[in-house]
């Protein structure tokens, strides 16, 4: 079994990416610009924002953060998204989800500038990415792309089960990896209503767990030699850590892993490779390479 560590993959592209930023800059370009907008105080939103403004940091681009409370008009937020829009410096742009329940995300999303949205939400980006159209992904889909890449992971010809059918996850993952020049692979995509469930999991050569239900994904489920990709982040209650919760993944690592060839750790697996995709997406967006 063999750890595919998301820790140090990210920091070894995000050095790549801040190598590229310095040529960039030394040949008179400018610094790619990411503006993150983030309404309220979710915990987890806040965690993941503040790992985004530290990731601009070590990649060399210029980052913002834009804070409204929990109780801001929709209307509000929507000029805002339209003067990032037309701001000239600023090459990409995310509203982290999710929005307060008086706002409508999809409304939200669907404002963005395509050619600015660099998590890949807008129907534009998805669209061209079913397609296999130059586009950003979204994120944790590419986080996942990149690792199996990094580490080797043969996906052509294999079978591959996605537990998830979610629009940032699930459906993006499984285009993906049915795609020629990325999976190539046959793709089954489980959800909670489907039959035999545990039955087709034990098929699949490659397993992404995206669930959203902690430990679903047991030795039961997992054939030998699998490979198992956990993008499962949930919090549990833990008296024993400082924080009072501990993050945990789809998968009962414990029992799980000791059966698969790779499998990705709860930390430190597929949450860095997503904000390590966003840096990506972003320097993309500086350098106009999807859209002029």
């Amino acid at each position: 079994m063999q750890l595919i560590d998301g820790k140090a993959t990210a920091a070894a592209i995000k050095a790549e990416i801040a190598e590229e930023v310095k040529r960039i800059m030394a040949a008179g370009g400018k610094q790619p610009h990411l503006v993150a907008v983030l309404v309220g105080h979710d915990g987890g939103s806040e965690t993941y924002v503040k790992n985004k403004v530290i990731a601009c940091e070590e990649c060399g681009f210029k980052s913002t953060l834009i804070r409204y409370e929990e109780d801001v008009k929709e209307e509000e937020l929507l000029a805002c998204v339209d003067r990032l829009n037309n701001d000239a410096d600023v090459d990409g742009f995310i509203v982290q989800l999710p929005l307060p329940k008086h706002i409508d995300e999809q409304k939200v999303i669907m404002a963005i500038d395509y050619r600015k949205d660099v998590d890949g939400f807008h129907p534009v980006n998805v669209g061209r990415m079913s397609i296999g159209l130059p586009c950003f992904i979204s994120a944790t889909p590419l986080g996942i792309l990149t690792l199996l890449q990094y580490y080797h992971i043969e996906t052509s010809g294999k079978k591959c089960v996605v537990l998830g059918r979610s629009n940032i996850v699930g459906k993006p993952m499984a285009q993906l990896m049915m795609q020629k020049q990325y999976g190539d692979a046959t793709v089954t995509v489980c959800h909670s209503r489907s039959r035999d469930l545990k039955e087709e999991c034990r098929k699949a050569d490659i397993v992404i767990a995206a669930i959203g239900r902690p430990d679903f994904v047991t030795a039961d489920m997992v054939k030998d030699g699998a490979v198992v990709i956990d993008v499962g982040t949930t919090r549990v209650a833990d008296a024993t850590r400082k924080s009072g919760f501990r993050l945990n993944g789809d998968v009962k690592f414990d029992e799980v892993a000791p059966k698969c060839s790779f499998i990705t750790p709860v930390p430190g697996g597929v949450g860095p490779m997503t904000i390590c995709s966003l840096m990506k997406n972003t320097l993309a967006a500086g350098k106009k390479e999807y859209y002029r």
